[in-house]
C-alpha cells in the first residue's frame, strides 16, 4: 500500500492551470483528504512559494492580530494552509493585497470548510479567486489508473471492461475502507477508531469554525440519521421529527455538514429548470468508509445485510462520480430523478444542456426494468440525451439499448 504522500491526485493539473490565471486559488475539502500534502508537493516542485500553516499557534495569532502585517512579512507568492483559522479579516487583507498587485498565482489557500458559503466570510474575493475541491481519494487515484467516468458518459464511450470478478464481494472492501489517505492502509479495527475520532473532530472544530450555532452537540446524532437515510430522499420535516428538532434547524445543520464536505445534498432534476426548486433532494455521505462507520457496518454486514448493502453501493458509486466530475473535461451539475415509482439514481447535465444518466444496481444479472427509467428519459429528451450507464457488479461491459450500456463497477477505476 502506498504512503499517503504518494497517491497521484487528479486535481493537481486543475490547480496548476488555475494558478496561471487566477490571483488566488482556494483548495477546499474535508479535513484529512490530503490538501496540505498536495499543496506542499506543489510548493516543493511546480509552485515555489513561501508557506505557512495556520493550525500552528504562532502564525495564527499573528494573522488574527495584524493580517496586513502578517501578509507583508510572508510575501508572495505564498501558500497559506487552513486559511479559515486566520479569521475573516485575513481574507479582506488578501483581497486588498491582490488588488494592489494583480499578477496571477499570488496566493494558494487551503481550507477545511467552504469559506465561500459561510456567513462568517465577509467577502468572497469575487473575480479574484478560483476554487478546486479535493475529495477523499477516488478509486482510480488509489489504483493510479486513468479514465474518467463522466467524460466516458458524455463521449458515449463506456469503459471497456472484460473478465471483472462478478458479485459485490470485490467492491465491499473498497466501500468499507473509504478514501481518506490516512486510513486506506489501516486494518479494520484501527480504521474504525480513526473514523470515530474524525466525526468528533468535525463536530467540535470544523462546524464551530463555520457557525455560531449553540446546539452543535446534536450534530453527531443528525449525522448518524443522515447516514441511515443515505442515497434516499431528504425530507427535513421527517428528520426533524425523529430528532425533536425544528425542520429549519435541521436544514441549517445539514448545510453546515455540506460546507464541511461531510455530506452532499443532490437536488432533484426536472426537464424544466423552473420546476427543479420544488423537487426533493437526496443526501449522500461523501466518504463510503465514514458512512459504514456511522452505520456500524463492517465488511461482513456490508456483504450480507440487504438493508445496508444496496444503499452503501449507491452512495459509493454516486460519490465516485462526484469525484470524477471535479476533473472531467465537461463541466456538469449532478442531480437525481424521481417521478412516481420511476427513478434514475444520477442525472448529469452539462452546462450545454446535454444529459447523461447513471443507475446503480447490486445484482449481477439485469433485466429491462433496471434501465427502463433511463430509456424513458432518453426518449423524452431525444438528441439532448447522450448516454446512460447501469453500474453493477457484472463481468463485462455490454450494450443494453440505444445509447445505454451495462458497465461493471470496475469501470470506475479501470482505464
Amino acid at each position: 500500500m502506498r504512503s499517503p504522500n504518494l497517491y497521484p491526485r487528479r486535481a493537481r493539473h486543475e490547480i496548476l492551470e488555475a494558478l496561471r490565471s487566477a490571483r488566488v486559488l482556494l483548495l477546499m475539502g474535508a479535513r484529512q483528504v490530503g490538501k496540505s500534502t498536495l499543496a506542499a508537493g506543489l510548493v516543493a516542485n511546480e509552485f515555489p512559494a513561501a508557506s505557512v500553516n495556520l493550525d500552528d499557534r504562532i502564525p495564527r495569532e499573528a494573522a488574527l492580530a495584524d493580517p496586513e502585517g502578517f501578509l507583508e512579512a510572508l510575501g508572495a507568492p505564498a501558500l497559506i494552509d487552513e486559511v479559515q483559522r486566520g479569521g475573516p479579516d485575513l481574507l479582506l487583507a488578501i483581497k486588498a493585497a491582490v488588488d494592489r498587485d494583480q499578477r496571477p498565482g499570488r496566493y494558494l489557500l487551503t481550507g477545511s470548510a467552504n469559506l465561500l458559503t459561510s456567513r462568517r466570510t465577509p467577502d468572497t474575493l469575487a473575480g479574484r479567486l478560483e476554487t478546486v475541491t479535493l475529495w477523499p481519494l477516488a478509486q482510480c487515484e488509489i489504483e493510479a489508473s486513468g479514465g474518467n467516468l463522466v467524460d466516458a458518459l458524455f463521449d458515449a464511450a463506456p469503459p471497456d471492461v472484460v473478465a471483472a470478478p462478478p458479485g459485490p464481494g470485490p467492491v465491499v472492501d473498497r466501500i468499507a475502507r473509504g478514501g481518506y489517505p490516512a486510513v486506506v492502509g489501516l486494518p479494520p479495527a484501527r480504521r474504525e477508531r480513526w473514523y470515530r475520532s474524525y466525526t468528533e473532530a468535525v463536530a467540535n472544530r470544523d462546524l464551530t469554525d463555520l457557525s455560531d450555532a449553540t446546539r452543535l452537540s446534536e450534530v453527531p446524532g443528525l449525522l448518524r440519521l443522515l447516514a441511515a437515510r443515505a442515497a434516499t430522499p431528504l425530507v427535513y420535516r421527517e428528520v426533524g421529527r425523529r430528532l425533536a428538532m425544528d425542520s429549519k434547524t435541521v436544514k441549517a445543520y445539514v448545510k453546515l455538514l455540506e460546507m464541511a464536505f461531510v455530506v452532499r445534498v443532490v437536488p432533484g432534476w426536472r426537464p424544466s429548470l423552473a420546476s427543479r426548486e420544488g423537487a426533493t433532494p437526496k443526501v449522500f455521505v461523501v466518504d463510503s468508509g465514514l458512512l459504514a462507520s456511522l452505520l456500524g457496518a463492517d465488511r461482513e454486514r456490508l456483504a450480507e445485510d440487504d438493508r445496508v448493502s444496496g444503499r452503501c453501493l449507491e452512495n459509493f458509486v454516486a460519490m465516485e462520480v462526484l469525484r470524477h466530475a471535479e476533473w472531467a473535461r465537461t463541466p456538469t451539475n449532478l442531480y437525481h430523478y424521481r417521478v412516481g415509482d420511476q427513478e434514475v439514481d444520477l442525472i448529469l447535465e452539462s452546462w450545454a444542456g446535454d444529459v447523461a444518466c447513471v443507475e446503480v444496481k447490486s445484482t449481477v444479472s439485469l433485466s429491462r426494468r433496471d434501465w427502463r427509467p433511463m430509456a424513458q428519459v432518453r426518449d423524452r429528451l431525444g438528441d439532448r440525451f447522450v448516454s446512460g450507464f447501469v453500474i453493477h457488479p457484472g463481468r463485462e461491459t455490454q450494450p443494453i439499448g440505444d445509447r445505454l450500456w451495462a458497465v461493471p463497477i470496475e469501470g470506475l477505476w479501470r482505464p
